[in-house]
């Protein structure tokens, strides 16, 4: 409860958000507690809307999206129910949480990308499932595992795209969508680990010849990338 935000870092999240969202082209929704911690979640609420209001409507109203301030718990009864399409702007504990709720309840931690965007351009690319320190151990045994690198090859072509974007490397930019896009065409052929096989056929007990192991999985990403890239 020690931890706090200043003006400065609270302005400097801010420009991260709407340069994200006018980026994306998507509407920005800050979400706070601010009818209860008054001062505190005022802050953000007030020093968002003063920028919006001084620097970045014009940019958005050319994109023709918006920016919204809603409570945290308004704000989570609608992100269940949306098809998305929006940038969240959360404080930390809050995204840390609804983050992984996301995720995982649109499928699996393994498909989220993490992305830190500083309003000074730089940019890191991780994945928001940590170590995945279990299924290691069970690799150090040389028993069998079904990871899902998803996440993690996502923030490689992530981390390559701005790369890309800095060197207007158009081969780059081509083969990290390429890759992405062979991903999502092999999870949508069947082509899955057991935690997307899970979500698949709603049982904690799949049959092994409906998943595929982690170099199995792998192997099939590169295969389709390399047809996809010859096109």
């Amino acid at each position: 409860m020690a931890m706090y935000n200043t003006d400065e870092s609270i302005t400097a999240f801010a420009h991260a958000c709407f340069q994200h969202a006018i980026e994306l082209g998507y509407p920005l929704y800050l979400s706070t507690k601010n009818t209860i911690l008054k001062v505190y979640d005022g802050r953000f609420k007030d020093i968002f809307q003063h920028l919006y209001d001084t620097k970045y409507k014009p940019d958005f109203d050319a994109k023709k999206i918006w920016y919204e301030h809603r409570l945290i718990d308004d704000m989570v009864a609608y992100m269940i129910k949306s098809e998305g399409g929006f940038v969240w702007a959360c404080k930390n504990y809050d995204g840390d949480v609804q983050s992984d709720t996301l995720a995982q309840g649109f499928g699996s931690l393994g498909l989220m990308t993490s992305v830190l965007v500083s309003p000074d351009g730089c940019v890191e690319a991780e994945a928001a499932h940590g170590t995945v320190t279990r299924h290691y151990r069970l690799h150090q045994q040389g028993k069998e595992t079904s990871t899902n690198s998803i996440a993690s090859i996502y923030a490689w072509t992530r981390g390559l795209l701005h790369r890309a974007k800095l060197d207007n490397n158009k081969e780059l930019e081509r083969f990290c969508n390429t890759l992405e896009a062979s991903i999502i065409e092999a999870v949508e052929k069947g082509f899955m680990t057991k935690d997307l096989a899970i979500c698949v056929h709603n049982t904690m007990n799949v049959p092994r010849d409906q998943y595929l192991n982690t170099l199995e999985f792998i192997q099939k990403v590169a295969e389709i990338l390399k047809v996809n890239l010859t096109k």
